[in-house]
């Protein structure tokens, strides 16, 4: 499923980017024999040292980069059932991350970016996704609350979205 710059442009408004990070539950057989050889074919460089190398790792993302292009691919490696929302991308079907689980990736990330003025356009999604997008309010907060990211989304939305 499709995350980050262009999961927030689909949810909130349009905004360029430089890569594409996606999110796949998938198993270490399969990265092999399916997803490793169709990212090659896209023209991608693939390493797949450092997918096992990201998979023992709590960070759990490989960046991959284009053959022709300065573009990137980050590729987050999920353990569990993937949460996502059909949709389409230039006409083409595909899968974004649910907003709320979105929202609390750019409240993640907005805690640990340092410095803070970085992490304007985090915010900017996070305004624009609320905007734009019915979002499930009650398990955004409440999911904050755990990973500590609710002063954030207080901030965020004190002056509305």
């Amino acid at each position: 499923m499709l995350t980050g710059a262009l999961a927030s442009s689909y949810y909130g408004t349009p905004r360029t980017t430089m890569d594409v990070d996606i999110v796949a539950r998938i198993s270490g057989k399969n990265l092999r024999t399916k997803l490793a050889p169709a990212l090659r074919m896209a023209g991608l460089q693939v390493d797949l040292r450092r997918f096992d190398v990201a998979s023992r790792s709590g960070l759990r993302i490989v960046t991959l980069r284009d053959s022709t292009t300065p573009f990137t691919i980050d590729i987050i490696l999920s353990g569990t059932k993937l949460e996502k929302n059909a949709g389409t991308i230039l006409g083409l079907p595909t899968f974004y991350q649910k907003p709320e689980d979105l929202i609390l990736a750019k409240l993640r990330m907005i805690k640990a970016t340092i410095p803070k003025e970085r992490a304007l356009k985090d915010e900017d999604d996070v305004r624009a996704i609320l905007k734009f997008t019915k979002v499930r309010m009650n398990i955004v907060k409440r999911r904050a609350r755990g990973n500590n990211t609710l002063s954030i989304l207080q901030t965020i939305t004190a002056h509305g979205p």
